[in-house]
């Protein structure tokens, strides 16, 4: 992935690239040109006032194009962001659940006590980071041997579905439902498949742990919250689920293929690099502004040096050369 937007980098440089040449050959033609006749400097004085009028229709069209991109962009912001609330709702849905079950009777003995107090701290990211060699903790938490039928490791793994921050050590004793969930946080449940231990435990190799978690043991009242939460989620999905380990299998699945890689995705979509490309316009808008209108302008009124004509000119010629590459490919990939 990295190589990919390095790639993307340097495929955009390349026309910034290619017009700054331009502009320094035309800078150094044009400036050859004006020493060797004085007719040249006469001809180039006369296009002046054509060329401010050009210079001032190319910033007026940036400018207007860039005002355009901005309630555009705001537009789809907008709905993105009413997307990304509706998720987020669900996925504190999903947290009021986990917590529910964390808090239960589902475990065996000493499990909760085990995570809680003899491995505080631990954070489910770590465990599965442990090859990075960046927490001895985890390490030590792997090679201990314990008798809970590794039941601790989906506790573990639930407790990270409480998180807000991905560095975040402990889950707060009363449970967070933030507006919003951090990039890197998505990023880190998706990376280390959040939400499938359930299904695996559950569903996949429930006959092996049908012993150590005990479904019926979580109070009445709670399962019908559970079952309402759930069916708030995904009606669809939940509605002719009951109190058992398939709807557990089911929820996982849910959380880990479908409601977490749609959060990822609406949260990289209002990360986007529109910020990147309205600084570019701006300086282009600037950069026309100052060179093509304003330079020409202190020339004529001040006598300054006839080189700064001819890199006003080069300037414009460059940067005209710069949007035209480089609007076809921008315009392309937008439309699609």
């Amino acid at each position: 992935m990295k190589k990919q937007n390095s790639l993307k980098d340097l495929y955009a440089l390349i026309p910034l690239v290619f017009s700054g040449i331009i502009c320094i050959g035309l800078t150094f033609v044009l400036w050859q040109k004006t020493q060797s006749s004085a007719e040249f400097v006469e001809k180039l004085s006369s296009f002046l006032g054509i060329f401010i009028g050009i210079s001032g229709f190319i910033a007026f069209s940036i400018l207007a194009y860039s005002l355009i991109t901005v309630f555009g962009i705001q537009q789809l912001k907008s709905k993105a962001s009413s997307n990304v609330d509706g998720l987020v709702l669900k996925m504190n849905n999903v947290r009021e659940i986990v917590e529910i079950l964390l808090n239960s009777k589902l475990w065996l003995p000493g499990v909760k006590e085990c995570i809680d107090n003899e491995f505080e701290g631990l954070t489910f990211f770590e465990v599965k980071e442990f090859y990075k060699g960046n927490s001895k903790f985890a390490i030590e938490y792997l090679q201990e041997k314990r008798n809970y039928e590794d039941t601790e490791s989906l506790y573990l793994e639930l407790k990270s579905l409480l998180l807000i921050d991905p560095k975040q050590r402990k889950v707060p004793e009363t449970v967070i439902f933030p507006e919003s969930f951090k990039i890197q946080l998505l990023e880190k449940w998706l990376e280390h498949k959040v939400g499938s231990g359930l299904w695996y435990y559950f569903g996949y190799k429930f006959g092996s742990f049908k012993n150590a978690l005990a479904v019926d043991a979580i109070f009445e009242r709670h399962q019908d919250k559970i079952m309402s939460l759930a069916n708030t989620i995904d009606s669809n999905l939940f509605e002719d689920s009951s109190f058992n380990e398939v709807f557990f299998s089911k929820l996982g699945e849910y959380i880990n293929k479908d409601l977490i890689p749609k959060l990822h995705k609406q949260a990289s979509s209002m990360k986007s690099s529109t910020p990147g490309m309205m600084r570019l316009l701006f300086a282009l808008f600037a950069g026309t502004i100052s060179i093509g209108v304003i330079l020409p302008l202190l020339v004529i009124l001040f006598q300054l040096p006839i080189v700064l004509l001819v890199f006003s000119f080069s300037f414009i010629i460059s940067t005209l050369f710069f949007v035209l590459v480089t609007s076809y490919p921008f315009l392309y990939r937008n439309l699609h």
